[in-house]
């Protein structure tokens, strides 16, 4: 490593914080001010490395993509910075000339298992740029891996592509993944918008057969598509589940929905919840309200 003059750093992190505070003189001395700038990337405060990375990420696209990738695999830079030199990358792939040299690179830290996890987890999230599609099949792998956040960090990647293709291999992963897995993967089909109905079938599969721990969730997640009238008999199902917030969530949507009668929704007032009882409480206001009109 070579050893900067402590005179020669300090006029580069001055250098470096005055381009920082006035992004306007980097686009009128564009090759100066990223040249200084690469070189004080490794200097200063965290603080300022991370404000270095940021402003590199929009002017420099091409020429930091290396310095990243040494960064994030550096065990002697601070976590916070690797994590945010590997996020950059899943960025700033797509717009990399020799983005298959790097694919080569990060690939073979995430398969190579006996790598340290977080160090592959870095990898894979330095793989999710939009459009990587080499990417694809070592991410999938990566769904069957023993290691929970492998599986967790994977799904996110493989959505960050952008590719709807996904949405049927994350679909056949869901009958077959752990709860976690599963919550995960769920989460992440609500993105992809041009699927919806794919993704729809998906949630009313988890739904009638999936596990009961996430029936909360797909609830919560169905509410967020565009929905139909069959959506009505769907939520109607579970008026009567055990889990109270269940409960709760499904007498909100029918209320919203215009899908329960005042009649229905009284029984609830002696409902064993109070969050039950309260939402019951508005929903009837609600209805009162629209019966007067």
């Amino acid at each position: 490593m070579s050893i900067i003059n402590f005179d020669v750093k300090q006029r580069l992190i001055h250098q470096a914080t005055l381009y920082i505070n006035n992004p306007h003189l980097v686009i009128e001395n564009r090759e100066k001010a990223i040249a200084i700038l690469l070189k004080a990337l490794r200097l200063g405060d965290l603080d300022l490395r991370r404000q270095i990375l940021l402003l590199l990420g929009s002017f420099a696209k091409e020429k930091v993509i290396w310095p990243l990738f040494q960064i994030m695999c550096d065990e002697n830079e601070p976590d916070e910075l690797r994590d945010q030199a590997a996020i950059h990358l899943g960025v700033l792939g797509a717009f990399f000339s020799d983005s298959q040299t790097l694919n080569r690179r990060l690939i073979s830290i995430l398969e190579n298992e006996e790598e340290d996890k977080d160090l592959r987890v870095r990898a894979i999230l330095a793989l999710g740029w939009e459009g990587n599609i080499h990417a694809v099949l070592p991410l999938l792998n990566c769904l069957y891996d023993p290691d929970e956040e492998i599986q967790e960090v994977a799904v996110n990647a493989l959505c960050n592509l952008r590719d709807s293709r996904v949405v049927r291999f994350l679909g056949g992963r869901l009958r077959n993944a752990s709860v976690d897995q599963k919550r995960t993967i769920l989460f992440n089909l609500i993105r992809f918008t041009d699927r919806k109905e794919e993704v729809k079938a998906l949630f009313l599969e988890e739904l009638e057969q999936g596990n009961s721990a996430l029936r909360l969730d797909v609830l919560i997640l169905l509410n967020q598509l565009e929905g139909d009238k069959k959506d009505i008999e769907i939520y109607r199902k579970y008026l009567s589940d055990n889990d109270p917030r269940v409960r709760a969530l499904v007498i909100e949507r029918l209320g919203e929905l215009n899908a329960i009668s005042i009649e229905e929704t009284v029984r609830f007032l002696d409902d064993p919840s109070m969050n039950v009882k309260s939402v019951a409480l508005k929903v009837l206001e609600s209805l009162k309200d629209k019966s007067k009109r």
